[in-house]
């Protein structure tokens, strides 16, 4: 049941941010187009890349595409839902969190949807096209297992970079200047995620793999879509892995943020 109503209030809180933005449309859309034409250059620069080498560690333009468009659009949807996060430490600062704190809300829902606007929309789109793209050129048989698994990856990829969101947020109830290094972890996750880890050489898949389990968000999976094999030898069950991993790091970041709010102490301003 908390579960239901923190989805309602979240559903309530983003309508109303959105009627408020929507009250400014040219705005919105500028913005939102600046986003969609920001992705874009990445798009370039792996479009230019190509354009020297046939292949990028083993990997074609559309296989790297594929990676790039799982990554872009489930970073693209969390940052969406929960990107607004990185501004806890501004609200601990200046004492809002406080005035939160007194809502029958719960604070997540309140922050997360702090500010929500649908200028991010830019960023889905241009994920969800490059996907797109890149699946219509791929060379695979499609099974029912592989479709499934396509769309498990974007949805465990939103889980993953959820996770990271809320425990960047629950750091800054510790170091309250903290959201530098959060954007570092979100947006350079985000960038390592497009493109085929075993360029990062055999440490750095370990690193993504065992230490930040990045790895699992599009790479594993990606592996089995795509008749690749693991570099480091992995068992074939780490392709599958990506809803536990998720899951995990979604309950560890619920645990951060709850350690995080008990441990608060208003700035009394």
């Amino acid at each position: 049941m908390a579960d239901n109503s923190a989805v309602r209030h979240y559903l309530l809180f983003a309508a109303a941010w959105t009627r408020v933005a929507w009250q400014y449309r040219a705005s919105v859309l500028l913005l939102a187009v600046g986003q969609f034409l920001a992705t874009g250059l990445d798009i370039a620069v792996i479009g230019v890349l190509f354009t020297r080498v046939p292949h990028l560690a083993g990997f074609g333009l559309a296989e790297v595409g594929f990676l790039f468009g799982t990554s872009c659009t489930a970073f693209a949807i969390s940052n969406m839902l929960f990107g607004t996060l990185e501004r806890v430490g501004e609200r601990i600062r200046d004492g809002s969190l406080d005035v939160m704190l007194v809502r029958p809300v719960g604070l997540l829902v309140q922050v997360a949807t702090d500010g929500f606007s649908p200028r991010r929309l830019g960023g889905i789109v241009q994920g969800v096209g490059v996907l797109g793209l890149s699946l219509a050129g791929l060379d695979v048989p499609w099974t029912t297992g592989r479709v499934l698994l396509v769309a498990t990856m974007v949805i465990c990829g939103v889980g993953v970079f959820s996770a990271v969101w809320i425990a960047g947020a629950a750091f800054q109830f510790v170091v309250e200047q903290a959201a530098e290094a959060m954007n570092a972890v979100t947006y350079g996750g985000s960038f390592l995620t497009q493109y085929p880890m075993s360029i990062y050489g055999r440490d750095g898949m370990r690193l993504l793999t065992f230490l930040v389990p990045l790895a699992f968000l599009n790479w594993q999976p990606a592996l089995y879509v795509l008749d690749k094999p693991d570099p480091l030898g992995l068992p074939s069950l780490f392709r599958f892995a990506s809803p536990l991993v998720a899951a995990v790091l979604l309950a560890l970041a619920a645990a951060a943020w709850r350690a995080g709010l008990r441990h608060y102490r208003s700035t009394g301003s």
